[in-house]
Parts: structure tokens; C-alpha cells; sequence
């Protein structure tokens, strides 16, 4: 019985690793390319395919013989996605935030030392070709990062930053001492900002998302090209807007919007 329980859990270990391979830069992949991924051999990932095929998890183009993602993926991640409180409470406030600013907006959640965004709505001034929802991204080089590591125990920024983490553009904050002056500034406004420390010729706005339980664990962002949303001038306006479309959301999930009232105060 043990050895059948073994056996079973490595099956869908392998099944697993096999969808992980998946990227959006590697959406379609061959069989000898997942088995140099996964180090599998060529007859374990054929067969494991063709079962991942007849399940809809995979669709294997007839004339290429290239493997993508299948329907059921796909719904397998909108359940997910729809069964998450957090874009529940979200996503209406997030779209309407959206079309009054004219700028993207993005609603992220918080997942160990990273966040991956649940939403994303674009506006008219920065209209996106991609979708953001399931994308991650590192907390150092955001603006949304810098407002969930606002509410995290320093012992754990300390651990992220342990090992010096990644530097995408000479703006991003990779020294301790340096994020702490940021979180500090963060916290005391209510809202974080960021100009080109992921990428060039973009910025944002973001301010934390609060549970029953006044923890942080997700945050709202409105973010565009520089043309469009320049921080360097007055953008005081945008910033209450952001807090106050956060504070609501916050709100649906249970928190006291009477805590939230020191946030305001620093506009």
C-alpha cells in the first residue's frame, strides 16, 4: 500500500512539473524540450503527455507537435482566481479606479517574498498588450512590493534582503538601510511610489490592502508610462484616490476603515 502511495505522489509530481514548464515565454514546447526541463526521460514525458492531452490540461498541435497549455488549465486558474477573496472584494473597485484615472491599475497578493497579481484593469492613457493576472514580481523593484514589505516584521525584510536581491535598473533599491528609509516614507503617507526601478519609462502609485485582522496582504497600484504619470510633480491627488480604492477593498474583507484614518492625514 505504502509503495502504491509513493508511486502515486511521483506520478503527480512529474504531472506537475510538467505544467510548470509552461511560461509565457515558453507557451508552446516540444517533448524533447520538456524532457530537458523536467530531466525526465522521452517515454515517462510522452506518456505523461498524452494523459495530461486526453485530460485537456495540454492540446498537442497536430502539425507541429507542439504542446500549450489546455482549457482545463484555464479553468482550473479563473476557479482559483474567482474563489480568492481578495480579487472578489477587488475587482469592481479596481475597473472603476481604472476608467477615473485614465492609467492602469493593478491589484497584487502577497505570496512569501514575492506577489502575484490577481488583476488588472488598463486605462485609457496606458493601454497594456498583455495580461498581468498570474504574473509575480519581486517586492524591492515595486511600488506595490515596497507597500506589502511596509508591513512586514523587519526580521523578515532583513531575511530578504540576506541575499542582495536583484538590481533591474541603477533606481532599484537593493540595500537594506536604503528600503528602510522608503518603507518608513511609506508608511508614515500611506502609499508607495516607484519611477523606473523595474523598468524604464515606468512608474506607480501603490498603497496596502488590510484583512479582518489589519494585516497586509495584498495592495493596489495605478501605474503608466512617465508621459502619462509623472511622480515627480504634485501627484497628491492620484495618491488619495489609490489609498481610498485600497481602504475600500480593505474594507470588504472585514478590516475597520477607523484604522485606516492616519493614512490621510500625511496628504
Amino acid at each position: 500500500m505504502a509503495s502504491e502511495s509513493v508511486g502515486g505522489t511521483q506520478t503527480v509530481e512529474r504531472a506537475m512539473s510538467l505544467l510548470a514548464c509552461f511560461t509565457e515565454e515558453s507557451g508552446e514546447l516540444r517533448v524533447s524540450e520538456l524532457c530537458a526541463l523536467t530531466g525526465l526521460g522521452q517515454s515517462t514525458v510522452s506518456r505523461m503527455m498524452s494523459a495530461l492531452d486526453r485530460m485537456r490540461f495540454v492540446v498537442q498541435d497536430d502539425r507541429t507537435g507542439l504542446y500549450r497549455l489546455g482549457p482545463a488549465a484555464v479553468s482550473l486558474g479563473t476557479i482559483a482566481l474567482n474563489g480568492s477573496p481578495i480579487f472578489r472584494a477587488s475587482r469592481q473597485i479596481a475597473q472603476n479606479l481604472a476608467h477615473r484615472l485614465g492609467i492602469g491599475v493593478n491589484v497584487a497578493e502577497l505570496s512569501g517574498f514575492t506577489f502575484t497579481y490577481l488583476c488588472n484593469f488598463e486605462g485609457a492613457l496606458a493601454p497594456k498588450s498583455f495580461a498581468m493576472a498570474g504574473r509575480t514580481a519581486p517586492l524591492h523593484a515595486t511600488g506595490l512590493g515596497k507597500a506589502l514589505l511596509s508591513g512586514m516584521p523587519s526580521a523578515l525584510v532583513d531575511e530578504y534582503f540576506a541575499n542582495t536581491p536583484q538590481r533591474y535598473t541603477p533606481h532599484t533599491i537593493v540595500d537594506r538601510d536604503a528600503m528602510e528609509i522608503a518603507l518608513d516614507e511609506t508608511r508614515s503617507r500611506g502609499y508607495a511610489t516607484e519611477i523606473e526601478e523595474l523598468a524604464f519609462g515606468r512608474a506607480c502609485i501603490a498603497a496596502p490592502i488590510r484583512n479582518r485582522a489589519g494585516e497586509i496582504v495584498a495592495g493596489l497600484s495605478a501605474s503608466g508610462p512617465l508621459s502619462v504619470l509623472d511622480l515627480q510633480a504634485p501627484h497628491q491627488e492620484i495618491a488619495l484616490q489609490v489609498i481610498e480604492a485600497a481602504d475600500e477593498i480593505s474594507v470588504a474583507l472585514g478590516y475597520s476603515a477607523s484604522h485606516s484614518a492616519t493614512a490621510f492625514a500625511a496628504l
